[in-house]
């Protein structure tokens, strides 16, 4: 029986080297896999997955911005500072701070959460109330919102003047609370 027993150690060594082969393929897939699916992963995801954390924004012509994370969308995001709000515009972000590890894919968002910087703003004009306008290039305009359209806002600044501002010249839009 002694020739028996030295075939099935031979045989348990060997599927035991085959299972070792696997696991490391198999790993190595994972691997690859997670990384092929992290790729399809956006910046707005991520900070879905956010909200209600504390962040840090690094905002172009702004700079940092820090608060609760208190709305994503399609392009922008609402942080709360306690005394005031910003409504950013996601393009402008250089860095973020304080992100959840997770993300949240865009097949689970709620339908408000596909409106667009357009809509945000559409609030702030239907407000009357003044704020800042903080643009890419680091000017800021004290205006009051006065329309919406598909891709600029109009405001009045300082006396009255009505100017347009593109969307791709906005960083954030600032409440004067």
């Amino acid at each position: 029986m002694a020739w028996e027993e030295e075939l099935f150690a031979v045989l348990d060594d060997l599927e035991q080297q085959a299972e070792a082969l696997y696991d490391a393929e198999r790993d190595a897939d994972l691997a690859d896999r997670s990384r092929a699916e992290y790729q399809q992963v956006g910046l707005a995801s991520r900070l879905m997955a956010s909200v209600d954390l504390p962040v840090r924004l690094e905002v172009l012509g702004v700079g940092p911005v820090s608060g609760t994370l208190d709305r994503v969308a399609a392009g922008w995001c609402l942080v709360g500072t306690g005394d005031q709000d910003w409504v950013i515009r996601l393009d402008a972000v250089t860095v973020v701070r304080g992100a959840s590890a997770r993300s949240l894919p865009e097949v689970a968002w709620s339908p408000v959460s596909r409106l667009g910087l357009g809509s945000a703003l559409r609030r702030i004009a239907d407000t009357g109330e003044r704020c800042v306008l903080r643009l890419v290039d680091g000017t800021a305009h004290d205006a009051v919102l006065r329309r919406v359209g598909a891709d600029f806002v109009e405001a009045t600044v300082g006396e009255g003047h009505p100017v347009l501002v593109p969307f791709a010249a906005l960083a954030a839009v600032q409440s004067r609370e």
